[in-house]
């Protein structure tokens, strides 16, 4: 860390040493469809936002807008009503927090909601601390890609109950009762294509939303047998249970690069993932969590996303031009390398202190048959990297010189 090889989130360089100090970045909470459950998940959302972590929360567990609900006798307002509540929050926490927090708002493309859901950012004022996607199945997708202009079948949560989207909605103000039954459609409805185009559209016109392929993420989920995963961290790149935390930190790929020949030191990079991996496992128990359960989740599973940065600057010490087939190639290479070094790191840790709890039901236990401290190890965290503010006069081919004089050649 002192040579700034490697660096974790934002929450440990803060929070380390700080009474109580929490030091994982990304969380992911689950919604239980119900006033108490909401108001559950808004209070951690406030804890975890406070001591400067970021929460993703799959919003289809909520019943659609003017759905029943038994214990009052109305309607419900909806999954949008309730995200403002979170978003307000987040806005609410921030002045007090250590660092700004943020959120991530997913929806399935299938719920009845969805419309209202991609239009609700079109005013770039509104919801302003949350990043928002929609989750997309494979199915979804085949039939994009197959019969775009078949109808576009929406299902209440709830109910099971299937609907169409009439032409005449209007996106930002329909309720349940506007829709259609399934099979029954008499007027012109949201076909699939239709449907995908609005997302387009307004992810072009504001860059939200975006997409979640959720059936992929899936295949990946290294703990099938306690259920599936239904959202990610603010940032995306994150995909975790309810309940889960996750430690994050990243490697300078630029701190690697030998001079002559200049290509990646793969000794010196197989030895600072190593160091990494134990670190971000040590963060684990050195962390504290809002609430028992994120505890019991996070300590279950024990994931770790180590990633990389300075992958530009890497390319320029190497000679490499960003855009090329050789870059592409790179980054491919140096993907694998940490994977797998990173597993291997883990290996060697569950050798000494045990795999994680959930080890024996999870895909490391049942069809790869192999120790591992994590149940994930690796992740690309968004990040940034700071640099000289003036060019430097030391010959380099970028105007802003990566390396800290003298280091720099």
């Amino acid at each position: 860390m002192s040579d700034g090889l490697f660096l974790p989130n934002s929450p440990t360089l803060m929070n380390a040493g700080r009474p109580g100090g929490m030091l994982s970045a990304c969380f992911v909470s689950g919604i239980e469809d119900s006033v108490e459950g909401i108001f559950e998940a808004v209070k951690l959302t406030a804890l975890v936002q406070k001591a400067g972590g970021g929460t993703g929360f799959a919003l289809d567990t909520l019943r659609p807008t003017g759905d029943h609900v038994a214990s009052s006798g109305g309607t419900t307002s909806g999954p949008i009503s309730f995200w403002r509540v979170f978003s307000e929050t987040t806005g609410a926490i921030q002045q007090g927090a250590h660092r700004r927090g943020a959120g991530m708002a997913m929806l399935s493309i299938t719920h009845p909601d969805v419309l209202r859901f991609l239009s609700a950012k079109q005013d770039t004022n509104d919801l302003v601390n949350f990043n928002i996607s929609v989750k997309i199945p494979d199915e979804l997708m085949e039939a994009l890609r197959s019969r775009p202009d078949s109808p576009h079948v929406v299902v209440n949560p709830r109910t099971g109950e299937r609907y169409l989207l009439p032409r005449s909605l209007d996106v930002r103000r329909y309720t349940l009762r506007d829709l259609l039954p399934a099979g029954a459609a008499n007027q012109p409805c949201y076909s699939v294509g239709d449907v995908w185009k609005l997302l387009v559209t307004n992810a072009h016109a504001t860059g939200e939303p975006g997409v979640c392929f959720i059936d992929r993420v899936n295949r990946d989920n290294p703990t099938p047998a306690l259920g599936p995963i239904q959202a990610t961290n603010p940032c995306g790149e994150q995909p975790l249970l309810s309940g889960e935390a996750c430690c994050l930190g990243s490697i300078d790929i630029s701190k690697v690069v030998l001079k002559d020949p200049p290509e990646i030191d793969w000794a010196a990079l197989g030895e600072t993932v190593r160091w990494s991996v134990r670190f971000l496992d040590n963060v684990i128990d050195a962390s504290s969590y809002p609430a028992p359960q994120i505890r019991q989740a996070t300590l279950g599973n024990r994931k770790i996303g180590l990633g990389m940065m300075g992958f530009a600057d890497a390319l320029v010490l190497m000679g490499v031009r960003y855009d090329s087939d050789g870059a592409a190639g790179v980054a491919r290479k140096l993907s694998q390398f940490i994977q797998e070094a990173a597993h291997q790191a883990s290996q060697e840790l569950a050798d000494q202190r045990g795999s994680f709890p959930n080890w024996a039901a999870s895909v490391w236990g049942t069809q790869h048959h192999r120790p591992m401290r994590n149940a994930s190890c690796t992740t690309i965290a968004s990040h940034g990297q700071p640099q000289h503010p003036r060019p430097m006069q030391c010959g380099h081919r970028t105007h802003l010189c990566p390396r800290v004089p003298p280091s720099c050649p």
